[in-house]
């Protein structure tokens, strides 16, 4: 039997982690079986439907690499399958179970069903829902005038099971199942349950992997299935994604958005292989896999059942190494846009400016943990950027009359800081060092902070070089200046 999997997404907010994991579960399991990956909208729920969610689900699995292998045929292109295209067989299904007994039309109206909850609930009764008030009635009873819903007919007694590959067999009560749910609402569009079950079953899905949060709808779907006479596919229920504090991800963690990871500077393939770790492990230890090998090595034998733990900082660090893959040119290309972003160069760059982020990638390369990093790392070589306040230019045990002496004596061991190399400039810095009585630390800070204007920067040599003699001692010479008046206070 080939395997054939889908993602079916609802596009009412935006892709997030939890979503991608179950679109790359899916992607990769049909990947390494040699099976098909379905894509399928999921758009019947008009009321919350955002167009905005919809192009950001598109350019998520565009920027991720998971492409799909089928769907309606458009212009020559495979577009996904889109539910509220198919309504008219959504209707033709429900038409089908009210035939054979299955489903039955339900005329209770809004205003009935909010006046039975308030009063089930004023009762405090046990049972608060439907309560099948029209599941026997005669149609020559019907009332007219009213555009009934069609609800499934739920058994009223015994239990429903189905097996989860990851989870076992999972049972449950028929009476504790929703009571006789809507399956077609009164403006023809199907409900959740009836527009997956039919789409499922004639697209003809082998394996339905999906967040265990679903778990709940499992035995009503098996209902349905069993109503239809089909047989039900493969489930296997995705561990949960969870917080660092065991619960369930959410924006209190911090960013959880594609969106807002792509904002800050991941590139895709960390994405792709961090949280193809989230519940899945090949071996235990090895971590890193393009996207390629998870395309052959995966399987769900090797899910996990106990919940993933999103880590921020280890993510971070998987973006710093494939940052760090990366040539010279598609590195620029994936910085530039956040240095345009950030107003650090023009928007297109000038000539000087492409030149300068060709030159600076070797030295930013190995600190870049997160793209737009580059920007406060890298301003002071396009900008005459801001002189800290004094006190974050004085070292630890010095005070201005000492460190306009350091600052004075470095710009003269800088004066052929153009051909001299890194280790004579270091060499020079640490000999003058131990002649002040200083640290060499305490020897380079306030260079770096009156060059840079931060405590932090790509290594300072190399930085200078880049800068410019000329510009690194006017900007030494302001600070020395700054210094000079502090030390006369």
């Amino acid at each position: 039997m080939s395997v054939r999997v889908r993602y079916a997404p609802s596009p009412t907010g935006l892709q997030h982690i939890g979503g991608v994991r179950t679109a790359l579960f899916n992607y990769l399991f049909a990947r390494s079986q040699g099976g098909t990956f379905i894509l399928r909208i999921e758009d019947t729920d008009r009321e919350r439907f955002r167009q905005d969610a919809l192009e950001d689900l598109f350019d998520t699995m565009d920027w991720l690499g998971l492409s799909w292998d089928e769907g309606p045929i458009t212009g020559g292109s495979c577009e996904p399958y889109v539910q509220s295209q198919r309504i008219d067989l959504y209707t033709e299904y429900a038409g089908k179970l009210v035939e054979t007994g299955n489903a039955y039309p339900c005329y209770c109206t809004p205003e009935r069903l909010s006046a039975l909850r308030a009063q089930q609930e004023q009762n405090k009764s046990a049972f608060v829902g439907y309560d099948r008030h029209c599941r026997d009635l005669d149609p020559t009873d019907a009332p007219g005038g009213v555009k009934p819903v069609i609800r499934l007919k739920v058994p009223l007694d015994g239990e429903t099971a189905f097996t989860d590959l990851l989870m076992g067999t999972i049972t449950r009560a028929n009476r504790d199942i929703s009571p006789d749910p809507v399956l077609l609402k009164s403006d023809g569009f199907p409900t959740y349950h009836l527009a997956n079950v039919v789409d499922d079953h004639l697209m003809g899905i082998t394996h339905i992997l999906r967040a265990q949060e679903w778990i709940p709808s499992g035995p009503l779907h098996v209902l349905l299935y069993r109503a239809f006479g089909w047989e039900a596919p493969k489930y296997c229920h995705l561990p949960m994604v969870m917080g660092h504090d065991g619960q369930k991800l959410s924006k209190r963690h911090g960013s959880t958005s594609v969106q807002e990871f792509r904002e800050q500077g991941y590139v895709p393939e960390a994405m792709v292989n961090y949280i193809s770790l989230l519940g899945w492990s090949w071996d235990g230890e090895r971590e890193f896999f393009t996207r390629e090998e998870l395309e052959k090595l995966f399987t769900l034998e090797k899910i996990n059942k106990a919940p993933g733990v999103f880590d921020y900082k280890k993510l971070e660090w998987f973006n710093g190494h494939y940052i760090r893959q990366k040539s010279t040119k598609e590195l620029k290309d994936l910085i530039i846009p956040f240095l345009e972003r950030d107003g650090v160069i023009a928007s297109p760059p000038s000539p000087e400016e492409q030149e300068m982020v060709d030159r600076m990638i070797p030295i930013v390369r190995e600190r870049l943990h997160l793209l737009k990093d580059v920007s406060d790392m890298t301003r002071f070589l396009f900008q005459d950027v801001a002189l800290p306040p004094a006190s974050e230019i004085i070292p630890k045990k010095c005070d201005a009359a000492v460190t306009a002496d350091i600052l004075a004596h470095a710009a003269a061991l800088l004066e052929d800081m153009d051909t001299a190399d890194d280790e004579v400039l270091e060499s020079r810095f640490r000999a003058k060092a131990d002649e002040l009585g200083v640290k060499l630390g305490a020897m380079l800070m306030p260079v770096r902070s009156a060059v840079t204007g931060s405590k932090v920067s790509p290594p300072l040599f190399e930085s200078l070089r880049l800068l410019g003699k000329q510009r690194v001692l006017l900007r030494m010479q302001r600070a020395l200046d700054v210094m000079t008046s502090e030390a006369r206070k």
